[in-house]
């Protein structure tokens, strides 16, 4: 799941603009939303860099970009645009957020009783968004919106 337009919008100021050499030389820049779609898939699905998908580009452009980001407080001041903006329209509610360290094992015989989702609808754009924040680097962002 990519970004909306409407959430572009939102956080579209808050990136850096591409730097470009003087003498205009050198290979153009990957596409600053296309970037920000390819960390925020990493973060959403916690894989390694390396299995990024190929529509994303490089993985290696990504988390240098990713790195820079990070050091200069821009992917910070972007998840908390992009919160912030979930919250507003209320596609997050932070009074019902909890962490559970509890274990639940597996009961035997569970699958047999479990109903199965073969036409499941796909997610809704909020969830898919919220599920950026389970990665380690977000839970700060989350902890200073409360």
């Amino acid at each position: 799941m990519d970004l909306t337009d409407e959430q572009w919008q939102v956080i579209e100021t808050i990136l850096p603009p591409d730097r470009v050499r003087a003498d205009r030389r050198g290979r153009p820049w990957t596409d600053r939303r296309t970037t920000l779609n390819g960390i925020l898939w990493i973060l959403r699905t916690g894989a390694p860099w390396k299995d990024l998908t190929p529509r994303y580009g490089a993985f290696q452009t990504m988390h240098r970009r990713f790195q820079n980001w990070v050091r200069s407080k821009v992917l910070e001041q972007v998840l908390l645009a992009v919160a912030q903006d979930l919250k507003d329209r209320g596609g997050v509610d932070l009074s019902e957020t909890f962490f559970d360290g509890s274990f639940a094992p597996a009961k035997r015989g569970g699958a047999v009783w479990e109903r199965l989702n073969a036409a499941r609808a796909p997610r809704s754009w909020p969830l898919q968004t919220a599920m950026v924040f389970l990665s380690p680097y977000a839970q700060k962002v989350l902890a200073r919106l409360k």
